[in-house]
């Protein structure tokens, strides 16, 4: 059995106080290293680094059509357990996160059946979590 490294994100964003706070209290994100730049976060064992960006005029967000639903491109996110990802979707409704796809269950009686939903972070980043129902299918065709 191979052990999967952590991986390394880094993402911008233009109000660094604003996505630190919601990356460390909404999202329990446990803070790391930071500067007046950046600051470093253990994503679910993954580091994530938000890095400070000025704001630019309003882009658009791109999407590709998946299962009837509008998915942003990019994204991220990481895939938690079936159970875990009933208890974060719950705590996300708790502290009030706007969803871009409410928590569904996609690929239904299928290989790959699979919970998600999809919401921006305060600086438009989009992040998906997921749960398979079964983990093998992660890569099933």
């Amino acid at each position: 059995m191979n052990t999967l490294p952590p991986f390394h994100l880094a993402v911008p964003v233009w109000n660094l106080e604003v996505c630190r706070v919601f990356y460390r209290d909404i999202l329990k994100c446990k803070e790391g290293r930071s500067s007046d730049h950046w600051v470093d976060f253990n994503f679910f064992g993954h580091q994530l680094v938000i890095h400070h960006k000025p704001k630019e005029a309003e882009t658009n967000h791109y999407v590709n059509k998946v299962d009837g639903q509008q998915v942003p491109v990019p994204h991220f996110g990481i895939i938690l357990s079936w159970e875990n990802f009933k208890i974060f979707s719950e705590h996300l409704k708790h502290k009030k996160v706007k969803f871009i796809i409410k928590p569904y269950i996609r690929f239904k009686g299928l290989a790959g059946e699979q919970a998600t939903l999809f919401f921006y972070d305060p600086s438009g980043n989009a992040l998906e979590f997921k749960a398979f129902k079964n983990s093998s299918h992660i890569f099933s065709k």
